[in-house]
């Protein structure tokens, strides 16, 4: 298949990665932004009759999209055979479903609009629900999880003591996976079994009164003497992260790390994770990991993944092998 490869700017560094891992350069294309805000798009180089593949997280949401909406247009106007949005982090994922009378569901309206402009494909890495992919009709969704790159990550860290606290043996030993809330555990699950021979899990039920911020916190577990470690799909503000870590330790926990997916960081984010009791934070870099970051932030690049998943696309083979790669 004769396919190419664009960076939209959001992301050049993962793009790279990408690029390096296919063995193809980038493509030429130009992306500015004029004086009043809005977004210019234009190929240079020909794309008829050729694969083309958008890479272009989604944060922050406006412009990013924007960019990628124009991109894929101009695509599908100089006759691009097909259009793939590789989008590793899924902006407005999070609004998925009405909890409230007259809101919008976000995650549906940019689906829409995706392939309103004309997107056969997306290629995206541990949405919110995976349930919004039904929110597509015409286009194909195929999901990419961290899971195998942070597992593989995880046996190697944890093996070689982890931490300061665990005396140089192997950490994985006295590991207890933690699930955030409820709707996570079925992912924290899919982790223990994967870094212990008995899967060790805990779960913290939380109530929300208003978002981002929790009102009360329960742990159901044993966490006493144990490593914790929390996995999530993403880490925002980092307020009820920070909330879990503390209850954590109440309970006994002997160290508390974290790993999310996306590394959002909003807000006093940073100043939060510094003052915690995180050892260390894992996140990826399906948001670019060219910002300030705490030196408690470990970034695990996902390139190989999503460059493998590209070749797959291409060459008409399955990603499922891509999920069990640890």
């Amino acid at each position: 298949m004769d396919y190419r490869i664009f960076s939209l700017g959001s992301n050049d560094g993962l793009s790279k990665k990408i690029s390096e891992r296919l063995g193809i350069p980038l493509g030429k294309i130009q992306c500015k932004t004029f004086s009043d805000g809005e977004q210019y798009v234009q190929f240079q180089e020909n794309l008829r009759g050729k694969s083309i593949f958008l890479i272009q997280s989604t944060n922050p949401p406006s412009d990013n999209w924007t960019r990628l909406f124009l991109a894929v247009d101009a695509a599908r106007g100089a006759s691009a055979h097909e259009i793939t949005a590789v989008i590793p982090y899924f902006g407005y994922a999070r609004q998925d479903r009405k909890d409230r009378p007259r809101e919008p569901i976000s995650a549906r309206v940019f689906a829409t609009m995706l392939e309103s402009v004309g997107t056969s494909h997306v290629l995206t890495m541990d949405l919110h629900d995976d349930a919004i992919g039904g929110f597509f009709r015409t286009a194909n969704v195929d999901y990419l999880y961290a899971r195998p790159v942070f597992i593989s990550h995880f046996k190697k860290y944890f093996s070689a003591g982890g931490g300061s606290a665990s005396g140089g043996k192997d950490a994985l030993d006295d590991l207890v996976v933690v699930s955030p809330d409820a709707g996570g555990v079925v992912r924290a699950q899919s982790y223990a079994k994967r870094l212990m021979k008995s899967a060790d899990l805990a779960i913290i039920h939380k109530e929300r009164d208003i978002p981002n911020q929790v009102a009360r916190m329960k742990l159901i577990g044993d966490v006493k003497g144990k490593v914790a470690l929390i996995v999530d799909d993403m880490i925002d503000t980092c307020g009820t992260l920070v909330t879990a870590a503390n209850l954590l330790v109440e309970n006994g926990a002997r160290e508390v790390y974290a790993a999310a997916t996306h590394g959002v960081l909003s807000g006093q984010a940073l100043s939060v994770i510094d003052r915690s009791p995180i050892k260390k934070i894992f996140i990826t870099d399906t948001i670019s990991a060219d910002r300030t970051l705490s030196p408690k932030i470990e970034v695990v690049s996902v390139g190989g993944i999503f460059g493998d998943a590209i070749q797959r696309i291409t060459s008409g083979e399955s990603l499922s092998a891509l999920f069990e790669a640890e």
